[in-house]
């Protein structure tokens, strides 16, 4: 069995980054799992597979939905929290 992309410990650490969903006012689909879009978010970038390309066998959502989480969560700054929040542990475990 392949090793998961996000282990689950990582993925404790990164939700409370998470900004809260957007309403949806007028319905429509649901969205994606935050948790199947930062899977699908890090295989593309490990990969270099291009976007529209992402296996719908991962139940990742497609690849422009993945986009537009890792678009929304750069607009609201979650990268250099979670930048912050690995530094911090790495630190912690004497790794820095």
């Amino acid at each position: 069995m392949a090793r998961p992309l996000l282990p689950d410990d990582l993925w404790d650490a990164i939700t409370p980054l998470l900004p809260p969903p957007r309403p949806r006012p007028k319905g429509g689909r649901r969205p994606i799992e935050n948790r199947a879009a930062l899977t699908g978010i890090l295989f593309v970038l490990r990969s270099g597979l291009p976007w529209e390309m992402l296996p719908a066998e991962m139940g990742c959502g497609c690849g422009m939905s993945c986009w537009r989480r890792l678009r929304d969560w750069q607009e609201a700054g979650v990268w250099a929290r979670l930048h912050q929040v690995l530094l911090e542990r790495l630190h912690a475990a004497g790794e820095i």
